[in-house]
């Protein structure tokens, strides 16, 4: 039995950074909960986090990432490459499942166990069961309408994946900073 928090998209653009997360978790295939809320801001609400994967590991990667915001405060990448290192080398946290998304207005990164800080190219992450569907609805809104704000972009990405992905929901949570 598997239980999974599911899908998470964040996005910067035009000065802003957004993050969404459904609020769906399921246990194999029950829904236990609807209205979960899978991202959190950090830094005084300078940095957003979302996660993908299981709550317990995800909060203890979120604790670890915060000192690591803390200990290289202003520089996001140094603190995920740090964390994705811990995360890595570390035989207790190895056995971690989750996956991180994590962006300030200038950085956006996807975080695992297995030591990928991966920065996409066009500034969109998309993790967690529904992330493929939230990706590339994202990536056509920002092809068809780039004056949009990246807050409206995000959440209607979760919209279109809600509708398609079972393990995603409508119970839509956004994050923004400016």
């Amino acid at each position: 039995m598997k239980t999974r928090s599911t899908t998470i998209i964040g996005l910067i653009h035009n000065g802003q950074a957004a993050m969404a997360g459904d609020g769906q978790v399921t246990f194999d295939e029950t829904i236990l909960k609807s209205k979960s809320t899978k991202i959190r801001t950090m830094s005084d609400g300078a940095i957003l986090s979302g996660f993908a994967g299981t709550a317990a590991d995800a909060l203890a990667l979120f604790e670890l990432l915060e000192r690591k915001i803390e200990e290289y405060p202003g520089n996001l990448a140094k603190a995920s490459v740090e964390l994705a290192k811990e995360w890595r080398t570390d035989k207790m946290m190895q056995k971690l499942e989750a996956v991180i998304a994590v962006c300030d207005v200038n950085q956006i990164f996807l975080l695992s166990g297995n030591g990928d800080v991966i920065e996409p190219d066009d500034g969109i992450v998309a993790i967690g069961s529904g992330g493929s569907f939230a990706l590339a609805a994202a990536r056509a809104i920002l092809a068809t309408n780039p004056k949009m704000s990246a807050e409206k972009i995000v959440s209607t990405a979760m919209q279109v994946a809600s509708g398609i992905c079972v393990y995603t929901n409508d119970h839509i949570t956004v994050e923004t900073i400016k």
